[in-house]
Formats: C-alpha cells, sequence, structure tokens
C-alpha cells in the first residue's frame, strides 16, 4: 500500500431540520391548540484514531465528507428525527488542522481517541414551545441552524520513542533492520527508503522501544532538494534522536563531519524543536576502519561533537549494536521515570492545594 501521510479534505456537518407551525385539528375539538415539533438534530462528522491503519490514503482520492440534514418537525407533536453521525478513522499519530485559521483541531496520539470536526446545526424549534397565556395559539417556528462546514489539513506524524537522521546511505535502514523486526529496502544507492519505518526493538521480555527511520536528508533540503523536509515532521514526537554517520564514505572528498553539521541546520531550518531534542551521534561502518584505527576515529568526533554522547557500531555486522541498544532503553526508562515522579508531585501539590482550601473555608 502507498505510504500517505498528508492530506486535505472538506467536512460539511448537517444542518438542523426546522421546526414547524401546526394546530392540532380534531372532530368536536375546535381549538386543540398548537402541536408543531422541533426539528432534528443534523448529523456531526468525528475522527476516531484506529491503530488498525497506518496511513492517510482513504482521504487521498475522497476530499469532502457530508452529514446528513435532521428532518423537519411535523404535526400532532411530531419531531423531526436527528441525522447519524460520521466517523472517520484515521491513523494512531494524526494530527487535523484548521486550513483558514492554522489551529490544531485535534492531536490524536491514541488509540480509539475521538475528535469532533464539524457540528450539526440544532433542530428548530416548534410552535408548541411558544404557548403561552397570553398567546394561545403561536404561529412562531424556528428555522434549523446550519452545520458548521470547515476546510482540513491531515498530517501524520508517526509515533516512535527513537527516531533515526542522517544522509542517504548513512546505514539507517540497514541499522533498523539489525536491532528491530522492521524490515525497510536496503540496496548500495542513496534514497533507498521513500517512506518511513517503524520498528520495535526488544530489550527484554517486557521491555521495548519503537524506533523509526525516515528517508535520507542532504544539504539544502529547506530549499527542496532530495526529497526535502517532506518526512522530518515524524520526528517530532520523538523522545531521542540518533544521527547516523557514514565514516567511510564510498566519496573520498566526502567531508562526514561538515556534512553532520550541516545536517543539524536543515534541522533547524525545519524546526528548532527538533535541534533542542536529545541527539546522540551514532557512528556507522566502523567495521571499514582498521581495529588500531578506531580509537582515533571516535576521538576526533567527540572533540567535534562534545555535548553529544558517541556510539561506534556496525550496523552490517552488529558490532557494538547491543551496546546502544542498552544505552537507549536506559535512557528512555529514566525518562519515564521522571514523568511519573513529575505527575506525582503534581498529585501532591494539588492535593494539598486542596485541604488548604478546605481549611480555609472551614475557618
Amino acid at each position: 500500500m502507498k505510504f500517505v501521510d498528508e492530506a486535505k479534505i472538506e467536512v460539511k456537518a448537517g444542518n438542523g431540520g426546522n421546526g414547524v407551525a401546526s394546530f392540532r385539528r380534531e372532530k368536536f375539538i375546535p381549538k386543540g391548540g398548537p402541536d408543531g415539533g422541533d426539528g432534528g438534530r443534523g448529523g456531526s462528522i468525528y475522527a476516531i484514531a484506529d491503530r488498525n491503519i497506518n496511513t492517510l490514503i482513504d482521504y487521498r482520492y475522497v476530499h469532502r465528507f457530508q452529514a446528513k440534514n435532521g428532518e423537519n418537525g411535523r404535526g400532532s407533536d411530531k419531531y423531526g428525527k436527528g441525522a447519524p453521525d460520521i466517523e472517520l478513522k484515521v491513523p494512531v499519530g494524526t494530527v487535523i488542522i484548521d486550513r483558514s485559521t492554522g489551529d490544531v483541531i485535534a492531536d490524536l496520539d491514541s488509540n480509539g481517541q475521538r475528535a469532533l470536526l464539524a457540528r450539526g446545526g440544532k433542530g428548530g424549534l416548534g410552535n408548541l414551545h411558544f404557548k403561552s397565556s397570553t398567546n394561545r395559539a403561536p404561529r412562531e417556528f424556528t428555522l434549523g441552524e446550519p452545520g458548521e462546514e470547515r476546510q482540513l489539513d491531515l498530517e501524520l506524524r508517526v509515533l516512535a520513542d527513537v527516531g533515526l537522521l542522517g544522509l542517504p546511505n548513512a546505514g539507517k535502514s540497514t541499522l533498523i533492520s539489525a536491532v528491530s523486526n522492521a524490515k525497510p529496502k536496503i540496496a548500495d544507492y542513496p534514497f533507498t527508503t521513500l517512506h518511513p519505518n517503524l520498528g520495535v526493538v526488544r530489550v527484554g521480555p517486557q521491555a521495548s522501544f519503537v524506533i523509526a527511520d525516515i528517508p535520507g536528508l542532504i544539504e539544502g533540503a529547506s530549499e527542496g532538494a532530495g526529497l526535502g523536509h517532506l518526512f522530518l515532521r515524524h520526528l517530532t514526537r520523538t523522545s531521542l534522536l540518533l544521527h547516523v554517520i557514514d565514516i567511510a564514505p564510498i566519496d573520498e572528498t566526502a567531508d562526514p563531519i561538515r556534512n553532520a553539521k550541516a545536517i543539524v541546520q536543515e534541522l533547524a531550518n525545519f524546526n528548532t524543536d527538533l535541534v533542542e531534542k536529545t541527539r546522540w551521534i551514532v557512528l556507522n561502518k566502523m567495521d571499514l576502519i582498521p581495529e588500531e584505527e578506531r580509537g582515533a576515529v571516535v576521538e576526533k568526533y567527540r572533540k567535534e561533537f562534545p555535548d553529544a554522547p558517541i556510539f561506534a557500531i556496525s550496523a552490517a555486522t552488529r558490532w557494538g549494536c547491543e551496546d546502544l541498544i542498552k544505552a537507549i532503553a536506559e535512557e528512555l526508562q529514566e525518562r519515564r521515570n521522571e514523568s511519573v515522579k513529575e505527575t506525582e508531585e503534581d498529585v501532591r501539590f494539588a492535593r494539598e492545594f486542596v485541604e488548604e482550601e478546605n481549611d480555609e473555608s472551614g475557618k
């Protein structure tokens, strides 16, 4: 199936049905009074995250979704029937943006999460509601409200703990295939990866994390070179970035260090939040470097990137991959523990605040 991670759609909720002005007509009852019913509610449109869907291809060819209108009210106190709602199933991780304002309507990052995209119009009131002691035969009624209409942008951002970053042919696909259950396309030419790949890395019987591989990024991507910034949005949710560097490029004139710094600049051009994410340097293809020279190579990169942890591996032979995976697992677990502590602190603070408020009110 073709991977589609963005789509543009229009949604139109149903209009509410009109109320009606009607009077009871029955033999021997000349003044039966008003009996006009209300109109039915128009159908609303919702988006729901479904983990069984992993692409937005369903919305690439069908762009407009319109719910039905509510039925009009009728006499004899009969209310109009409400229209059914429409549910649009989207992949988990879909962000829904209002195209006219740029506001994020919903970020569906968990399975089953539901978001209202367009609210159906309320039904109008029949003349039954306008009866009073001074107005025994009202002829007033109201029309149904129109349903909301919106133009929306759908963006899929994959959910992963770790994201792989680097030039084409740096060995990212080889790495994800070596440490996870993912089976991406691997070849000896650039841009073999044309869409994000996800893999689950098992660290123990009950411990795992998700790693994402995106197409290679090259210098000038912000100006449209290569695949541009097309897939960088998939790294925005990750907790940790692994910057994979090919230390033995086929092109002998290439400077891996300069290229690595250029990639960091491309991240800044796309989103400053990505630059601020924790980023580890992974020196790949160490099997092509003589063993006695490996220490000097690692030290060279450590001087160029003093603030980032350096890991030396060979994805092809899996040398050093186990140490890298263990370090990632420990880092992610430490972050989860910190998150739990922060939540517990928030709960404790809220409890103490409520207790103080209760004490003050008791006095």
